[in-house]
């Protein structure tokens, strides 16, 4: 591809936990590798963690939505819905942010992860999302809040789902639901910035990741830490916290770091006997890239997570445990038992659809 025309494109992910940055990784490296100026909006522990991987970038700031989740379970709806008028401010703020940015540097496109306000009539505007279908509590809420989530990304030029056309995939009905919003919706295929890594001699039998937002990643942090005390196996803790600058300990057999950047946390995956982290939907692709034997926790409340992880489940492709339930001799039971059964997928397959729209852009 001819690089004569210097495509510029907006890049920014979502706010919540770290998984909407680390998926815009390989995107972003497509992006580069086909001579594209890129520029990341965020801040926090997202901007944090993507300079770790593109020092070289041009980053803005953007305020995220910053939504706090509910320690108690049974009050996560309500505390969502109570927070529905600041994330409706704040989709109304990040779209008054992007016609100002655009006016002062100008772009050729918005590739928004999430970020319902970064839509703009001049230049073409991509969403991804695996959530289609956005599980909640009862059908009629789900009705309501599909109608709301189809309208504002039918505000976009189109949508990209990081997720497989077919019957293999990796989110079920929340990326493949009866029916489809109004914009063109393209299916990316997996999205992981880690790479399988071949020859590798094991060094730990658990390596935890957390990740998410608060207070439920120390919550599980707290709770998993307790288990391992009496684990006699070896362990690696990444807490996900790429923002802290507080110094990591080793005890008796736990390693402890805040965050492992791309290469390393692709290592110690290699290295690991099992993997113990939330469902989020990035991690999910993660595993399966790796081909990785896993148990997933849900976030406590979060339906996504809830249902990815019972999803998964039910093909053989990871172990599923509730956070409140958790017991690590219970766990590693279930696992001696457990007949894992992880598919090969090409997670390539965003490549070509990344490339057609930056040769669509320079056409």
């Amino acid at each position: 591809m001819s690089d004569k025309i210097n495509i510029k494109i907006l890049v920014a992910p979502l706010d919540w936990g770290l998984g909407h940055a680390t998926r815009c990784i390989p995107i972003i490296t497509q992006l580069l590798q086909l001579g594209c100026k890129v520029i990341i909006a965020t801040e926090g522990a997202q901007e944090k963690l993507l300079k770790t991987e593109f020092p070289n970038l041009v980053f803005v700031r953007l305020r995220g939505y910053q939504i706090r989740y509910s320690a108690n379970k049974r009050f996560f709806p309500l505390k969502i819905i109570l927070q529905l008028p600041k994330i409706f401010r704040a989709i109304k703020m990040e779209n008054r942010w992007l016609r100002a940015f655009i006016r002062q540097t100008p772009v050729d496109a918005v590739i928004s992860d999430n970020r319902y306000g970064l839509y703009h009539a001049g230049v073409p505007c991509v969403f991804i999302t695996h959530q289609l279908l956005i599980k909640a509590p009862f059908s009629v809420a789900e009705k309501l809040m599909q109608r709301l989530n189809y309208s504002l990304i039918g505000k976009f030029s189109k949508c990209w789902v990081p997720d497989y056309p077919g019957l293999v995939n990796l989110a079920g009905s929340l990326s493949h639901p009866a029916k489809f919003p109004a914009v063109k919706v393209e299916y990316l295929g997996g999205l992981s910035r880690l790479n399988k890594t071949i020859d590798c001699k094991k060094e730990f039998d658990l390596l935890v990741i957390l990740s998410g937002p608060e207070p439920q990643r120390s919550l599980l942090e707290k709770k998993l830490t307790s288990e391992l005390r009496s684990f006699e196996g070896t362990v690696l803790l990444v807490r996900g916290l790429p923002a802290n600058n507080e110094i990591t300990t080793s005890e008796k057999n736990i390693i402890v770091r805040n965050h492992l950047p791309a290469r390393e946390l692709e290592e110690a995956v290699c290295k690991s006997e099992l993997v113990i982290s939330r469902s989020g939907y990035t991690t999910v692709m993660d595993i399966c890239k790796l081909q990785k034997k896993a148990v997933l926790i849900p976030t406590p409340g979060q339906t996504e997570q809830e249902y990815l992880a019972c999803h998964l489940e039910k093909q053989g492709w990871c172990i599923a445990m509730q956070q409140d339930d958790f017991s690590l001799p219970m766990l590693l039971e279930r696992v001696k038992h457990f007949e894992y059964k992880l598919p090969q997928l090409d997670m390539d397959a965003y490549k070509d659809v990344v490339t057609q729209f930056v040769r669509d852009l320079k056409s």
